[in-house]
């Protein structure tokens, strides 16, 4: 007999339009293999997600920046066809901003964790973020939010070149406007330039002091509090390979046991009050050993699948049980065990894992996305080549001379995503003693931290 009640259907709603979002695919897989019914609300065209034999049903997802009440009327349209209650499950950042808004609307068509309203906007928006690590005493790198170009300038100076700079709601940011969700600024005047697109991306800038990357200090935190506030599944990893080198989102993650970490998890998902998945970044400070949250995430992380236990449950899992009065089984830990997203880590899919290793994209029970990877992202990839080499050509004209169109500054050009020699950062953030680890100094007696992704 299954652990899980079939009858009630899972949907996944993810409106970012990201086609090679693996996080989808491991929940579609997850919930699948229980033998659930999983719809899925997203832009499937040209993702591998839709060839999955565990799809039940696509829908049309809201569009982009689609106000929350418009991503009600989909949602109401989603539970119709569906007819009977579902579990829904936010797996980006907008989704889980917008059910949190509308929870009162939608209890009724879904079943979802009791949480407090708009905590999921809360957490997700970083300079909020710093006002919740601040009231709970959470290490946070010192994060300062200006309020014009010129005190962006003099923020970036006092906090100590680079800084960290967030637009505080990144899945506001308009898709093509060569903005970044965080990148990290080398001089005062890019600081300043930066924040002159405010506007146009939508939320307010935040300068974040650095926190620099090193061995054993990137770490991630997946976890499911269920109803009595106790946190489930999930589990504490270190992140071995990341997209793009030393900061962004996991490549290749291992299953860690690390106590601290854990409990400081635990401790804010209690304080919150906080129910349903989530998922944490943290960075160990090297001056003073300190665990740093850049990034709370009110919804699974893309990686989840890393947490499987012995008795198979995972946060996605948890919460299908929980939801539904099933009892969540008792698994033990696989510490060891790997997770590798094969398009940005090939290499790592190849290399021996004594611990166990699950793919992102590829499955013995579930071809088709694995063969369909290649062809997408083979074209993906050709694409942004093609559009790079177009834009060089307008730019230079056709004798390898700056025609008319002219170049632009590195702060406008579309694929650089901020201004000058900012290299994207998706984790750097560190406390004013951290800086000690690049000038030999510390200006401030305790690390601070305020804003997240």
């Amino acid at each position: 007999m299954s652990l899980f009640d079939t009858r009630v259907p899972a949907v996944l709603l993810r409106i970012d339009r990201n086609p090679f979002h693996h996080g989808t695919l491991g929940a579609v897989r997850s919930l699948g293999r229980a033998g659930t019914d999983v719809h899925v609300v997203a832009d499937c065209a040209h993702s591998p997600v839709r060839f999955s034999r565990y799809v039940s049903r696509l829908h049309t997802p809201p569009p982009p920046g689609a106000s929350p009440a418009d991503i009600t009327v989909v949602l109401r349209r989603v539970a119709a066809r569906i007819a009977r209650p579902a579990v829904l499950i936010p797996m980006d950042d907008a989704s889980a901003v917008a059910v949190g808004r509308t929870r009162g609307e939608l209890a009724p068509l879904f079943l979802l964790p009791d949480l407090p309203f708009g905590l999921p906007e809360r957490v997700a928006d970083k300079a909020e973020l710093a006002g919740v690590c601040a009231s709970l005493d959470i290490p946070h790198p010192e994060t300062l939010v200006p309020d014009g170009p010129a005190e962006a300038a003099r923020a970036a100076r006092r906090l100590g070149l680079p800084v960290v700079a967030k637009w505080s709601r990144p899945w506001l940011v308009p898709p093509g406007s060569g903005l970044r969700s965080t990148v990290l600024v080398h001089s005062a005047q890019d600081a300043g330039e930066l924040y002159r697109r405010a506007e146009e991306a939508g939320s307010r800038l935040l300068l974040q002091a650095f926190l620099p990357p090193g061995p054993d200090r990137d770490w991630f935190f997946h976890g499911y509090a269920d109803r009595s506030g106790t946190v489930r599944a999930g589990g504490a990893g270190r992140k071995t390979r990341a997209r793009p080198r030393g900061a962004g989102l996991t490549a290749a993650g291992r299953w860690t046991p690390n106590p601290p970490v854990r409990a400081l998890a635990e401790r804010i998902a209690e304080e919150l009050g906080y129910r349903g998945i989530f998922d944490l970044d943290f960075r160990r400070c090297g001056t003073t050993g300190r665990y740093h949250l850049l990034d709370f995430n009110p919804r699974p992380g893309a990686q989840f699948r890393l947490f499987t236990d012995t008795a198979g449950l995972d946060v996605v899992r948890a919460l299908h049980l929980d939801l539904t009065d099933r009892p969540l089984p008792e698994g033990a830990p696989r510490p060891g065990r790997m997770f590798v997203v094969e398009n940005y880590a090939p290499l790592s899919a190849l290399r021996p894992a004594p611990g166990g290793r699950e793919l992102a994209w590829h499955a013995s029970d579930d071809r088709a996305p694995g063969r369909a990877l290649w062809t997408l992202w083979g074209r993906h990839v050709a694409n942004r080549l093609l559009h790079r080499l177009r834009c060089l050509w307008r730019s230079h004209g056709p004798h390898g001379t700056r025609g008319p169109h002219r170049l632009r500054r590195r702060t406008d050009r579309p694929d650089s995503g901020g201004p000058a020699r900012a290299r994207v950062v998706r984790q750097a953030t560190a406390p004013a003693t951290d800086r000690a680890d690049r000038s030999g100094r510390a200006d401030r007696p305790d690390d601070e931290r305020a804003g997240s992704h």
